[in-house]
């Protein structure tokens, strides 16, 4: 199966981590397309979805990092997946010479350029690790469709901020992984996967951290079972209303940050289910 990564940027943890994770169970890309290191609209959306603060941290690591090998990773949790031989796989240019896939970057992954190199490629799939909000250019170009990792049950939690929603709403943390089509977070599901380790999280970060490695583990499993032909995917469920949720304040943020405090933790030596 031909499958082509979409990227926000060459330094992307977790665009790096689904490239080398997905080559070493077999699914090696046939390229990535990444937006350049540091874009505006990127940037946008991470102060909405992390705040100010947060945000002005991403861009100052990706600034750093376009210079400078990292010193540790952002997210520990990806650390399986961006080592090899000892060696931090720092950047997707990096990954794709250890495992020969040709990288390339576009200001805007729905430009007439950014279509044309993926026609080029003639993709099955395209997994999308963050950009832009993508046109129907690029959504109806794969075969397959253009497949997101979402951290957050669908339809039950669509948009923002979805593992603090999720815990202000009473939903469980899980991931779905789904067709993107020209909706937000509507579209057919091919996996949903409560994630076991909540009780695990002592901070927002940290459960963010351990779920995008999470989705990116049930993400390999998803490629090989499309490889297979041995999954389908489902149209959504209907709800009674719109679960559609947006940027959080920081006050229910930290409601969110102690629902998840409170969460009972496992004794050591305890197994997670």
């Amino acid at each position: 199966m031909r499958v082509v990564i979409l990227s926000s940027s060459l330094y992307s943890e977790t665009a790096c981590a689904m490239a080398a994770g997905m080559a070493e169970a077999g699914h090696v890309p046939v390229g990535a397309l990444s937006l350049r290191t540091l874009n505006y609209q990127t940037l946008v959306r991470k102060i909405g979805q992390w705040g100010i603060a947060n945000a002005a941290r991403y861009a100052r690591r990706k600034l750093i990092g376009s210079n400078t090998a990292p010193a540790a990773l952002h997210n520990p949790y990806l650390a399986p997946f961006l080592t090899n031989r000892g060696r931090l796989l720092k950047n997707l240019r990096v990954v794709g010479r250890l495992y020969e896939f040709p990288v390339g970057t576009c200001s805007n992954q729905n430009s007439s350029r950014a279509i044309s190199q993926l026609r080029q490629w003639s993709p099955d799939a395209i997994v999308f690790a963050g950009g832009n909000i993508l046109r129907q250019g690029v959504l109806v170009l794969p075969k397959l469709g253009v497949i997101n990792i979402h951290l957050g049950f669908l339809p039950e939690i669509r948009g923002m901020s979805s593992p603090e929603w999720s815990l202000l709403q009473g939903v469980p943390v899980g991931i779905t992984i789904h067709y993107m089509d020209s909706g937000i977070d509507t579209g057919r599901i091919l996996l949903r996967r409560e994630f076991p380790d909540t009780a695990l999280c002592r901070s927002l970060e940290d459960l963010r951290n351990r779920l995008i490695a999470f989705g990116v583990r049930q993400l390999i499993e998803v490629l090989s079972d499309l490889d297979r032909s041995t999954i389908s995917p489902h149209p959504q469920s209907q709800l009674d209303q719109d679960n559609q949720f947006f940027v959080m304040h920081e006050r229910l943020r930290v409601v969110a940050a102690e629902r998840l405090t409170a969460s009972p933790t496992p004794a050591v030596g305890a197994e997670v289910a």
